[in-house]
């Protein structure tokens, strides 16, 4: 079993070593990536993704994220920044790629307050921690804090991602001014990418998908949920880049807390190869699993 490393982020400025090595078996596995522009990464064998840190406070990328493409079983994280200078991973060298993109929207299960019928997003994470990374299972944290109308939000939002699922799960803790802030509006987010991407849905089982093609093959995005913490689906198609999404509108609990499920199936990778398979998986997907 590997060892787990606990780290919090005192200083982004420092050399920090990898949350935990990664193999050539079936596994999951994160970290933090100091070497390019503070990501932070994780995957199974299935799916894998990154999020954007501090390095990025003022760029177009905020807290939404990003897909990486894979149709290996084995890690390819390290492998693929490892080989920046060498092979860029914007292109498919037989492992897959990232041609997905994200900039300010809310990419795949990226979230933010529902406000006056519109997404108000914090920006990058400022601070991240690694809970556990074992074959089996991967945790980590990372926080984001923003203001909005005078009030400051907090967000401690937990990822876990598990062998053989094409979801991870994510939780989210938000405080307003110091304070739990139970019955936040919150909206959990896909790009449709302009519009580009076909649009499906079913609350009263807790789901929503997006199916759009890339470079010739077929994506499926979704989210999946309690079907009775969602109050409203909600298409929001705008002449703006980066500002269509599909939404489903919840609140947090008494805790503060909003949970959920969100992943990809990419038809390259031979397994989900059209919208009904997505949909079916997100459909059947089994959250007390």
């Amino acid at each position: 079993m590997k060892k787990i490393l606990i780290i919090s982020l005192a200083a982004l400025s420092g050399a920090l070593l990898p949350a935990c090595a990664e193999s050539q078996e079936p596994e999951t596995f994160c970290r933090y990536v100091p070497e390019r522009s503070d990501d932070f990464a994780w995957e199974n064998d299935k799916i894998a993704f990154r999020m954007y840190g501090p390095t990025f406070r003022k760029g177009r990328e905020d807290s939404g994220i990003d897909c990486w493409l894979k149709r290996v079983d084995y890690p390819v994280i390290d492998k693929w920044y490892g080989q920046m200078k060498e092979k860029t991973y914007h292109r498919d060298w037989g492992e897959g790629y990232d041609p997905y993109h994200v900039g300010s929207s809310r990419g795949c299960g990226g979230l933010g307050l529902w406000i006056d019928g519109r997404l108000i997003t914090s920006n990058v994470y400022r601070e991240w921690r690694v809970i556990k990374c074992e074959p089996a299972e991967s945790v980590f944290v990372l926080s984001y804090a923003w203001e909005h109308d005078g009030d400051v939000y907090t967000e401690e939002k937990q990822i876990s991602i598990k062998l053989g699922d094409r979801l991870f799960k994510s939780t989210s803790t938000f405080r307003k001014n110091g304070e739990i802030a139970a019955g936040l509006p919150i909206a959990v987010g896909l790009t449709t990418h302009d519009g580009k991407a076909a649009v499906s849905e079913n609350t009263e089982e807790g789901w929503m998908a997006c199916w759009e093609t890339i470079d010739g093959d077929g994506l499926g995005t979704g989210v999946v949920m309690d079907p009775s913490r969602i109050d409203e689906f909600k298409p929001v198609n705008s002449d703006r880049k980066d500002e269509s999404h599909a939404l489903l509108i919840t609140k947090t609990d008494r805790n503060g807390q909003v949970e959920y499920w969100a992943g990809y199936g990419w038809e390259r990778a031979g397994e989900i190869k059209t919208s009904n398979d997505w949909n079916a998986y997100l459909k059947g997907f089994n959250r007390g699993k």
